[in-house]
Order: C-alpha cells, then sequence, then structure tokens
C-alpha cells in the first residue's frame, strides 16, 4: 500500500519531527569526534531542503551507535550538526536531549526553515523498548511525524513506530525512494530479472532466497554461503570453508524449489582458496585458485569466487533488466580475496540497460570500493531493513505510516 510524503500534507510553518539516520561513522581527531562518512546525511537533505523551502519547523531525531540506554559523549549526534549545518549552508541548533524542557523549549523557538537536531534517542533506555511514554513526549515536540530513516525502519522503537501513534505520519523522500525500488519496482519487475546474493550463512537469506524464487529468472548464490551449496551440487570436498551440517537441508530445500519453479540457480564454479585466514589481521597465507568443481583440499578454504564464476555470474548479469545485489562473493575487506567481489561489482555497473539496485550492507561498500557507485540505478540506506523487506516482511516504520 503505498505511504503518504510530505508532499501530500501542509507542513507550512508547523514543527516537524523528523526520524533521520544520522548514524554516521565517527573518529576523534585533535581531540573532537568528527564525521568520516557524511553519505547519511547527504542523503537526507532532499527531505531537508523540501521542509526548509515550504517552511516547516524541523526537529531532527535519530540515534548513533549502541550506548545501550545511557548518554555517552562519544556517541552524542553534536558531530553530525557540524556536518548538517555545512551541507545546508545554514545553521542548525541542538539540544542535549531530546525530550524534556529544553528540548520543547528550542523546539517552539524554532522559526519557519529553521532546523533543530535532538540528542542521541538511545540514551533512553525506553528507545529499543517502543516505550510508550518516550514516543508521547517526543510527539509533543511537534505536530506532524516524519519517518526518513529507512534504515531504522525495521525497528518498532519509540522514534520509528511509536510516535506514529500521536502525530500525523508521513514519509520522507529518501523513505520513498527505498520503497519504490526495494518493493515497488519488484512486485513487478522487468525481465530476465536476476538476483545476486552473497554473504556468509545461508540460514541468515533463506528467506529471501525462498521469497526470490517466486519472483527471480536467476539467482546467483556466493560468499560464504555457496560452499554448502558447492558441496551439495557439485559433490566436492570444499575443505574447511564455511560450513555447517544443518545449513544442508535448508539449501536442498532451496534447490528443489528452484527447480520446481523453472529458476535458473548458479553457484560458483571455482574458488580462491587460502591455507590461513586471520580477518582481525586482514592477512591470508598461501592463496590459489581451484580448478572448476575441484575439491577444495584438507586444511584450506574459500575466501572467494574464481575467474571462472566472474565468467559465469557476469555473463547471466549482462543479459538482465533488472538486478538486486545483497551480500559479497567473499571476504572482500582483504585486498587479497576481493577481486571477485569487484569484479561483481563492475559487471553489474557494466550493464547500463538494466535496473541496477544495491542492497544495503557490505554491497554498497563493495560498489564504493569498486568505484562504480555512480553507475548503478539505486543504492540502499539500509542493509537489515532491505533484506527484511526483500524478505517480503513488513517493516513497523513503515506500517505506522498513513496510506495514500
Amino acid at each position: 500500500m503505498p505511504k503518504k510524503t510530505i508532499r501530500d500534507i501542509d507542513i507550512s510553518g508547523k514543527r516537524v519531527l523528523v526520524r533521520v539516520d544520522f548514524n554516521v561513522p565517527l573518529e576523534e581527531k585533535d581531540g573532537a569526534m568528527v564525521v568520516t562518512d557524511d553519505t547519511r546525511i547527504k542523503e537526507t537533505l532532499p527531505t531537508l531542503n523540501y521542509l526548509i523551502e515550504k517552511g516547516a519547523r524541523v526537529i531532527l531525531a535519530s540515534h548513533l551507535g549502541r550506548p545501550k540506554g545511557k548518554p555517552d559523549p562519544k556517541q552524542s549526534l553534536k558531530p553530525a550538526v557540524a556536518k548538517l549545518s555545512d551541507l545546508l549552508g545554514k545553521p542548525v541548533a541542538f539540544a542535549d536531549d531530546c525530550i524534556g524542557n529544553e528540548a520543547k523549549s528550542k523546539a517552539l523557538a524554532l522559526k519557519d526553515g529553521e532546523v533543530l537536531v535532538l540528542e542521541n534517542v538511545r540514551f533512553h533506555a525506553g528507545e529499543e523498548k517502543n516505550d510508550a511514554a518516550l514516543a508521547k513526549s517526543l510527539s509533543e515536540l511537534a505536530e506532524v511525524y516524519v519517518n526518513d530513516a529507512f534504515g531504522s525502519a525495521h525497528r518498532a522503537h519509540s522514534s520509528t513506530a511509536g510516535v506514529a501513534d500521536f502525530l500525523p505520519a508521513v514519509s520522507g523522500l529518501l523513505m520513498e525512494k527505498e520503497l519504490a525500488y526495494l518493493h515497488d519496482e519488484l512486485e513487478n519487475p522487468e525481465r530476465p530479472f536476476v538476483v545476486i546474493l552473497g554473504g556468509a550463512k545461508v540460514n541468515d537469506k533463506i528467506e529471501v532466497i525462498n521469497r526470490l524464487l517466486d519472483k527471480a529468472d536467476t539467482i546467483i548464490i556466493g560468499g560464504g554461503m555457496a560452499y554448502t551449496f558447492r558441496k551439495l551440487v557439485q559433490g566436492i570436498s570444499i575443505g574447511k570453508s564455511l560450513y555447517k551440517p544443518d545449513w544442508e537441508p535448508i539449501a536442498q530445500a532451496a534447490i528443489d524449489k528452484a527447480k520446481k519453479n523453472g529458476v535458473k540457480l548458479l553457484i560458483p564454479v571455482d574458488a580462491l582458496i587460502t591455507d590461513a585466514f586471520d580477518f582481525d589481521a586482514k592477512k591470508l597465507g598461501e592463496t590459489k585458485y581451484t580448478g572448476v568443481n575441484e575439491s577444495i583440499p584438507d586444511g584450506w578454504e574459500g575466501v572467494d569466487i574464481g575467474p571462472e564464476s566472474v565468467k559465469l555470474f557476469a555473463e547471466e548479469v549482462s543479459k538482465a533488466k533488472t538486478v538486486v545485489w545483497n551480500g559479497p562473493m567473499g571476504v572482500f575487506e582483504i585486498k587479497t580475496s576481493a577481486k571477485g567481489t569487484f569484479d561483481i561489482a563492475e559487471a553489474v555497473a557494466a550493464n547500463s540497460g538494466a535496473k541496477t539496485i544495491i542492497g544495503g550492507g557490505d554491497s554498497v561498500k563493495a560498489v564504493k570500493k569498486a568505484g562504480v557507485a555512480n553507475k548503478v540505478t539505486f543504492i540502499s540506506t539500509g542493509g537489515g531493513a532491505s533484506l527484511e523487506l526483500l524478505e517480503g516482511k513488513e517493516l513497523p516504520g513503515v506500517a505506522a505510516l498513513q496510506d495514500k
């Protein structure tokens, strides 16, 4: 069901509480915390500029980090305020708490087009419990609620869902865009529709695999979860690659469903393998590629797809009209085992005739590191939220908004 957006209501002269996702990385420099990646702040600018131009009085709420329900100066939103002020080209006010007398007085003092940022909502233990009293206190600051934090929309928290019980609730422009690409576009995708799924564990992705087996023409499996599929389909030994016996029935059910539905299920045919793997130190031991459908020796493990798998996957991607990618092809955080992931990122970006959708999380890091972020159609800002939406789950932060 389409949701109302800020374009559908009158916000002129009204105090508007906007839930944004300013959960940005911070670093201490010269004794002060500074924002090291402002992507999430930039993504909110279309919504904020629209509200400012319409004369709304804008109050921003967000979480940052995991402060465990109490104030932590290192997880304050103050650095985000400085960055936002630079990006908007105007002063931005700040309240030392998200509720209480100071927050209320600063909210009431706002003039048309002015912006106030509230302190980290997770400094209150009630936020993650969707505490009604906290939600009500937040609602008393404003006359309208806007959710533009897609990355937090899968959480039923006070600032993402609870506050909508007390105020008219609509979506921001970023939320609208996320839902358009990750939901609406995929209800009736242009075909061939190719899904690329990576990541470590089969059980983490089985819900999305199951749902997309009802929609996709091809599903490509990479990453650590591919070794369970390779063991079953190719009958090879997989050394000490990522695997658990209880993943086998999950993978087999997906293989059977793909056959039943006529969906092409592509798995890697070769791998980059190593005899030693230290993720924390970002180091591998000796590495080599296996041959096509060749077993992985005992004591060795797969850490990336090989060149023949890249060719196989890239050819399939080149024929697609819609591509969704969620999850890397290997341990791309280590330079030695990043090539497969980056090659797939380049293959996705090279298909300029397709709608190419990057479903949040590590896939976003991959397309950015590969230098092709500007060549794909859409990059989601939500890792967990995008995965749950692809699984067909209802997101509490979306369900709480008014229907059109």
